[in-house]
């Protein structure tokens, strides 16, 4: 074999390898933009979800941080992360002091579970009002006692499931 096979093959490796990493990292962004889209129903907008995502991947950032990871305008996210903390779906702390005087709050966001948790009361709650109207407009309906929640939903976390299985 000569030099030149040599170095033709090692071009056509990294060829391969560069072309991997790329497809690889589409599908990582295809991924992501699955989730992101998702989220984006449960959190309202894609921008809330974005930060959102960006809060699990990277908990205790600053909103400086949030909007170099996420692209997103800093006065965007700053904006949103008020939002999503009057909401409690975002915690937020004080960052210790870097020694130059600042110390920026740092948010996470809450766990998947208790997002969940959290839209199925509201999910919930908006059933029900669906179900009681006729009595909301005072129209004819049957007999239903006043505040009824006939429609209930209830999740169970998978991880109670298995130290139940485990416990049995």
């Amino acid at each position: 074999m000569s030099d030149d096979d040599t170095d033709e093959e090692l071009r056509e490796s990294g060829d391969v390898r560069d072309r991997l990493e790329q497809e690889a990292d589409r599908a990582v962004e295809q991924f992501d933009e699955g989730i992101v889209d998702l989220l984006s129903w449960v959190l309202d907008t894609e921008t809330r979800a974005r930060i959102y995502v960006h809060l699990r991947q990277h908990p205790q950032s600053t909103s400086e941080e949030v909007a170099d990871g996420t692209g997103l305008y800093p006065s965007t996210v700053r904006e949103a992360l008020a939002e999503l903390h009057e909401e409690a779906k975002v915690t937020r702390t004080k960052r210790e002091s870097d020694g130059a005087g600042n110390n920026p709050y740092e948010y996470s966001a809450i766990a998947p579970s208790e997002l969940v948790n959290a839209i199925v009361g509201d999910v919930q709650t908006e059933l029900n009002t669906v179900f009681n109207l006729d009595e909301y407009l005072g129209g004819e309906h049957e007999e239903i006692d006043s505040g009824s929640e006939p429609v209930t939903i209830s999740v169970e976390d998978a991880d109670e499931d298995e130290r139940d299985d485990a416990e049995e």
